[in-house]
Order: structure tokens, then C-alpha cells, then sequence
């Protein structure tokens, strides 16, 4: 096995002991719009991928559960496996929400029998994939938005993922909420009808009823939606050029959090952090690099270093 730094495991849950019994491990990604699960052998050879609906312990445990057991299935039929016994199969899991203690519990309480289980947030997956589990930073941003940095100490840095309703900052929600209050805001008349209003107005309705209704059903994958709009009208709409500007403000915030001294390097990572890396300022460019992996190879990198210390 390969050798890794020493990290803070303080926040990670590992339930198990896999005392010899684990034949597959599993790297599984999960946020608010989808899981994506890689089944790999011991050696850390790939054997197939799956996917599936959401796993973020914020819809549920039941739905993270189901959409993980789902999305692991299709890995193995993948591989050409029968269907895959958690009790020869260790997990490690990055999971959107997983920094809520009663969601953890809850999701936890229902594991179905894994080996060994090792679960984090998906913002560490996604540092451990970028940087193939040395140390480095990320900023990711999606459907939310984080920033996670490991030193060269093992200690861990956080910056905003603090959720899409008062945080995730330069996310596509993010994003999403601004382009609707704008749009509310023209139709009430305290604001300029613009290019990107009229584009919210075509998704989510032209008269008051209407976008009352979507905004109660949207949730965050539902605001999430809106950013394409911010991005389709940034060119010749000064409103949403405005809002992408100050996205890559919030991110360059979380990077310089993370890292004040510029040490580290930094992987940014997610659709909306990528779509934007242009618009970065140099100095931030400067220190970036390509991801290695992305999450669900980070979690698998989770598992592995647990495995791994029970080995010592």
C-alpha cells in the first residue's frame, strides 16, 4: 500500500474493523444532485463505476442509503459482479452534510453492514482526489461551495461550506438565489428589466403566483439550475456579469483563507469553480493545478488510509 501523510482524522467516522474480511472497497461521492460510486480490489485497481439520485444527509438518510446502494450496484454490474455484500466491502464516503452531528447519527444508524466505514464530507474527498492525498488545497464549487486545505502537518483548514440557505459563497445556488432576487426585484419594478431577468421569468414564471410557487419547491438544486442563465447572459448583461465577477471574489476569499502565505498548491475543482478559473486573478492562477482525481477517487483514498492504519 502507499504511504500517507499523517492526517487529522478527528472529524471522520469509521465504523468497523474489517478484520481481514474486505474483498472490494468502494469510493462513493455524494451531494445534492447525484451519487457517483467507484468499486475498486485492494490493489486500487478500478472495476467499474455507478451512479445514482442524490445522497446529501440533508434529503435523508433512507434516500442516501438507497441511492448509494444503488449507484455501488451498478459498479459491480459493471465489473461483471453479482450483487456486492457489504461484509466484505470497505466504504469511505464523502457525503455533502456530513459535518451535521444529527445527520451523521441518523445516516450512520442505518448502514447496512459494511466492513468498514469511513465517512467524511465530500469537500475532503475532493482535496484527497485532486491532490492524490498529499497535502494541497481546493476550492470546489458546484451545486454549494467549500474550501479544504491539508498542511503539511496533517492539520486540516475549512473555509464557508456552511450550506446554500446563509453560505456556500460562489456556488451555483449561490448564483441561482441572486439571479432570482434580481428577477424579483424587476418585476416589482425596484430593479431595471434585464437580459437575465427575463431568462428567470421563462424558467420560473412572469407574474407574482407563479415564482412564489417555484421559489417554495426549488430547493437548492432547483436554485443551483438558475446559475447556467447567470452564465448565458454574463456577456452582454451587466447584472449577471456582475454576479459572476463577485462569485470569483467569494472563491478567491476562500483560497486565501485557506492559505494566506500561498504555500500550498491549489486544485479548483466543480463545474462552477472551472467555469470561472479564467476569470481568477493571476496570483491565484499562479498557484493552481490540475486535479489528479475527483471525489469519488478521494473517498477512495479515505478508505484506504483507514485500511492502512489498521494494518500498523
Amino acid at each position: 500500500m502507499n504511504m500517507w501523510p499523517q492526517i487529522d482524522f478527528s472529524s471522520t467516522r469509521i465504523l468497523g474493523q474489517a478484520q481481514g474480511a474486505v474483498k472490494y472497497l468502494l469510493g462513493v461521492d455524494g451531494g445534492g444532485t447525484g451519487t457517483r460510486v467507484r468499486l475498486a480490489d485492494l490493489s486500487g485497481n478500478l472495476l467499474g463505476q455507478g451512479e445514482a439520485g442524490p445522497s446529501a444527509l440533508g434529503q435523508g438518510p433512507e434516500q442516501a442509503w438507497r441511492h448509494i446502494q444503488q449507484a455501488a450496484q451498478a459498479a459491480a454490474a459493471q465489473a461483471g459482479l453479482p450483487a456486492l455484500d457489504p461484509a466484505v466491502c470497505a466504504i469511505g464516503l464523502g457525503l455533502s452534510g456530513a459535518g451535521v452531528v444529527e445527520q451523521v447519527e441518523a445516516f450512520l444508524a442505518q448502514q447496512p453492514g459494511y466492513a468498514l466505514l469511513v465517512l467524511d464530507n465530500d469537500g475532503f474527498t475532493t482535496l484527497l482526489g485532486a491532490h492524490g492525498g498529499q497535502p494541497g488545497l481546493v476550492v470546489a464549487a458546484g451545486t454549494g461551495s467549500v474550501g479544504e486545505g491539508l498542511r503539511r502537518d496533517g492539520s486540516r483548514a475549512y473555509s464557508s461550506g456552511w450550506g446554500w440557505i446563509c453560505g456556500d459563497e460562489g456556488s451555483g445556488a449561490w448564483l441561482g438565489l441572486r439571479a432570482m432576487r434580481h428577477a424579483q426585484k424587476a418585476l416589482d419594478g425596484r430593479a431595471e428589466v434585464s437580459p437575465l431577468a427575463r431568462a428567470v421569468w421563462g424558467v420560473a414564471g412572469s407574474d407574482r403566483t407563479q415564482i412564489l410557487a417555484w421559489c417554495a419547491s426549488a430547493g437548492q438544486h432547483g436554485y443551483a439550475s438558475l446559475a447556467r442563465l447567470v452564465f448565458d447572459a454574463a456577456p452582454t448583461d451587466p447584472v449577471a456579469a456582475g454576479f459572476v465577477a463577485e462569485a470569483v471574489a467569494e472563491l478567491e476569499s476562500l483560497a486565501l483563507a485557506l492559505d494566506p502565505t500561498s504555500e500550498l498548491p491549489l486544485a479548483l475543482c466543480g463545474s462552477i469553480a472551472q467555469r470561472m478559473a479564467a476569470d481568477f486573478s493571476g496570483t491565484i492562477r499562479a498557484r493552481c493545478v490540475s486535479p489528479q482525481g475527483d471525489s469519488a477517487e478521494g473517498a477512495l483514498h479515505l478508505v484506504r488510509i483507514a485500511l492502512q492504519r489498521r494494518e500498523i
